[in-house]
C-alpha cells in the first residue's frame, strides 16, 4: 500500500481513538453539576427500577454491530457492480477495492458515533439535570429539610451508593436518544445512497421505515423505564439527528461532488460534476465524449 495512504489510515485511527478517550476521559474524570431540587417537584419522585427495555449491550448490537455489517454487505455488493475504491497492495498482492470502500463508509460511520456520544456526555456532566427516579436513588433525609423555603440546595442524601447518585444527575440530554437517532438516521441516509437494488420498490422505504421505528421505540422506552424526561429524550434525539446529517454530508463521501471546468473547442466553458465514491474519482464519460467530438 502507498506511503500516504498507510499515513492517513493511521491518523484517522489516532483522532478515532482521540474522540473515543475522550468519553472515557468525562465519564471517569468529571463530576457531573450538582444542582438542587424544588421540595414539591413530582417529576423526580418516580420509583427506580435496574430494567431496561433497551439495555446498552441491545443498544449497542442494534446500533453498531447491525450497521456495519449491513454497510460491509453494500459495500461488498457495489464493488461487483461498478469500480469504486483505491487499488490496495498487501505483500505483494492486490487486495479487493472492498477494503477500502468499507474502511471509509465505516470509518466516517464510527467517527459520528463518537462523536455524537462525546457531545451527549458533555452537555450531560455540565447541566446535572435531576432524573425522573432521583429521590428514589438520593433518599432524602427529610428531617434536615425545611420544604418551607422550597428550593433545597444542596440535598441531604443518605444514600451511600457513589455511582447510582453520580447517575441520577445525568438525565439531560437522553444518551440512548442520541446514539440511537445518530445510528438510525445515518443508516437511514446511507441506504437512500447506497441501496440500489434491483428490487420491489417498497423494499428500501420499508427498512428505512423499520431504522426509524427502532430509535422512536428506544426514545419511547427511556421515558416509560423512568430513565429520562420527555425534554431530556426530545433534545437527545435532535441532537443525534444532526450529528448524523453532518457527519453524512461533511465527513462521510455520500454526497461528495466535485465540479471541473474545461473549455470546449468552441471557446465556451463547460463544469463537469464527478461523484467521488470511497475517494476514487470517476469521471463523466458521457460528458467527456461530447467534448472530444
Amino acid at each position: 500500500m502507498e506511503s500516504k495512504y498507510i499515513v492517513r489510515i493511521i491518523v484517522d485511527l489516532l483522532l478515532l481513538l482521540a474522540v473515543t478517550g475522550c468519553i472515557f476521559v468525562v465519564k471517569k474524570v468529571w463530576s457531573p453539576f450538582e444542582r438542587g431540587m424544588f421540595c414539591q417537584d413530582e417529576s423526580i419522585r418516580y420509583p427506580f427500577t435496574d430494567h431496561e427495555t433497551v439495555s446498552d449491550t441491545t443498544l449497542m448490537l442494534f446500533g453498531v454491530a447491525m450497521p456495519m455489517g449491513l454497510m460491509c454487505l453494500l459495500e461488498w455488493w457495489r464493488i461487483r457492480q461498478e469500480a469504486v475504491g483505491k487499488p490496495v497492495i498487501l505483500c505483494n498482492k492486490q487486495a479487493s477495492s472492498w477494503f477500502w470502500a468499507s474502511y471509509t463508509t465505516i470509518g466516517a460511520f464510527l467517527f459520528g458515533c463518537a462523536c455524537s456520544q462525546l457531545s451527549t456526555d458533555i452537555a450531560k456532566y455540565s447541566i446535572g439535570r435531576l432524573r425522573p427516579h432521583f429521590v428514589s436513588v438520593c433518599k432524602p433525609d427529610w428531617s434536615k429539610i425545611n420544604c418551607t423555603e422550597d428550593y433545597i440546595d444542596p440535598i441531604p442524601c443518605t444514600s451511600d451508593d457513589a455511582h447510582r447518585m453520580k447517575e441520577a444527575r445525568l438525565s439531560f440530554p437522553s444518551g440512548h436518544a442520541s446514539f440511537s437517532a445518530f445510528t438510525m438516521i445515518y443508516l437511514v441516509i446511507y441506504l437512500q445512497v447506497r441501496f440500489k437494488f434491483k428490487s420491489p420498490k417498497l423494499v428500501r422505504p420499508f427498512l428505512q421505515f423499520v431504522c426509524l421505528m427502532m430509535t422512536f421505540a428506544c426514545c419511547l422506552s427511556r421515558i416509560s423505564d423512568y430513565k429520562h424526561h420527555w425534554s431530556d429524550v426530545l433534545f437527545g434525539f435532535l441532537l443525534g439527528t444532526t450529528v448524523a446529517f453532518l457527519i453524512s454530508r461533511y465527513v462521510s463521501d455520500l454526497f461528495q461532488t466535485d465540479s471541473h471546468q474545461i473549455v470546449d473547442g468552441k471557446g465556451q466553458t463547460v463544469f463537469l460534476q464527478d461523484r467521488r465514491f470511497m475517494g476514487n474519482e470517476s469521471e463523466n464519460n458521457t460528458g467527456r465524449t461530447n467534448l472530444d467530438d
